[in-house]
């Protein structure tokens, strides 16, 4: 039997991405569709793109939102930095890390891969190490890998970038708009990230951002960019003054998109970094007193995503089964080298808050009791609410 669309259930969402999304930004969805080459639409795109140079902390002209997810905006970035031929060196301590690497050889690149452990950071003595033996037109790193909640230092990686003239690909998939992202100061070349997560919005765009040398690098390359859908020179042409014709852009989307733009506005970046942590941090405490372990040092966990081990003797899908029957709660699994042995819980955007995080621990509790888990509760809900409310 058919699911009507009106009928589909109402989840909470706290798992890797999409999230819930704010009352304001499901009534911009509603607004009347207009065509994709109509002024008025026009408008709508001018006033996203400055939106998202604000999130990105950038004064870069090309700033917008390819069509499609995240994977969108990472294919972008790849397509339009590198060719055959080109030398790559990729940072890999995740899943999605492993994603770009891949795409990057599908361009023919001369890829060379700094492989770590996942669950924590690359180290920058590696890069160091790689930019000694080799010259590299583009460094691929994941700011924030959304596989393992880890949150990339940049500092260092951003120096040794600069100091050997590389291009800088950023991943902030699961960044921007809940972590400090400074696209200009940390001389990032290209990043992209998706509308589902801090953002805020429902699936289907992809903000980027290009530097002014990386669209010159595009614009001068020996071979034709591969994607016609994703060349950022095409785009510009439709982003830009010159609003020439390139594809049927969802004004619903854009409209929801620029809603939670305007909300983001309205909070101030740094009070919205600053809900994200002291959300993450209360999440924290309260899962460790009840007993449970987080997979990532305290050093480099990532605030909007949070990577809890399973317990030895726990089903991992049970309990997520048992969450969204019973409590309409989706929270995510381990991908790739982490699956069943992690839980993936969510603090994005509006789902960034007090309620989730106290009901994400009774709810969590109750899951493992059915498993014969004991957990202490009112522990981990006193841990929680003593940061919360300090």
């Amino acid at each position: 039997m058919a699911l009507n669309p009106a009928e589909a259930p109402l989840r909470k969402l706290m798992g890797p991405g999409p999230m819930d999304i704010h009352p304001r930004v499901y009534r911009a969805l509603t607004s009347p569709v207009i065509g994709h080459m109509d002024p008025a639409y026009f408008k709508i795109l001018d006033q996203v793109g400055e939106g998202l140079r604000k999130v990105f902390q950038t004064q870069n002209r090309v700033t917008h939102a390819t069509p499609g997810t995240g994977t969108s905006g990472m294919e972008a970035c790849v397509a339009n930095l590198m060719e055959p031929g080109d030398q790559v060196l990729a940072c890999v301590h995740g899943y999605f890390g492993d994603r770009i690497r891949q795409m990057a050889e599908r361009q023919e690149a001369e890829v060379t891969v700094i492989e770590g452990e996942w669950g924590k950071p690359t180290e920058p003595e590696k890069v160091a190490e790689a930019f000694k033996a080799n010259a590299y037109k583009v460094i691929t790193v994941v700011h924030a890998e959304t596989s393992t909640g880890v949150l990339q230092p940049m500092d260092d990686i951003v120096s040794l970038a600069k100091e050997h003239g590389v291009m800088i690909l950023l991943d902030t998939v699961t960044s921007l708009g809940g972590v400090e992202l400074k696209a200009d100061e940390w001389g990032l070349d290209a990043a992209y990230s998706c509308s589902q997560k801090c953002i805020g919005c429902p699936p289907g765009l992809a903000p980027v951002t290009f530097s002014d040398r990386a669209v010159e690098a595009a614009r001068n390359r020996k071979h034709p960019i591969r994607s016609w859908y994703l060349d950022i020179t095409l785009l510009d042409q439709y982003w830009g003054s010159t609003r020439v014709y390139h594809h049927t852009s969802s004004s619903t989307l854009n409209y929801a998109l620029l809603e939670a733009l305007l909300l983001i506005e309205e909070e101030g970046l740094q009070n919205r970094f600053e809900r994200h942590l002291r959300n993450h941090q209360a999440l924290v405490a309260g899962v460790e007193a009840m007993g449970l372990e987080m997979l990532v040092k305290p050093e480099h966990r990532l605030p909007t995503l949070n990577t809890i081990r399973v317990p030895e003797g726990v089903d991992e899908a049970k309990v997520r089964g048992y969450l969204l029957e019973t409590f309409n709660l989706e929270i995510g699994a381990g991908l790739g080298a982490l699956a069943g042995q992690v839980w993936r819980i969510g603090l994005m955007g509006y789902s960034s808050s007090v309620e989730n995080v106290l009901f994400f621990l009774s709810a969590i509790s109750r899951a493992l009791a059915i498993q014969d888990y004991k957990t202490d509760l009112s522990a981990g809900s006193e841990a929680a609410m003593s940061l919360l409310n300090a």
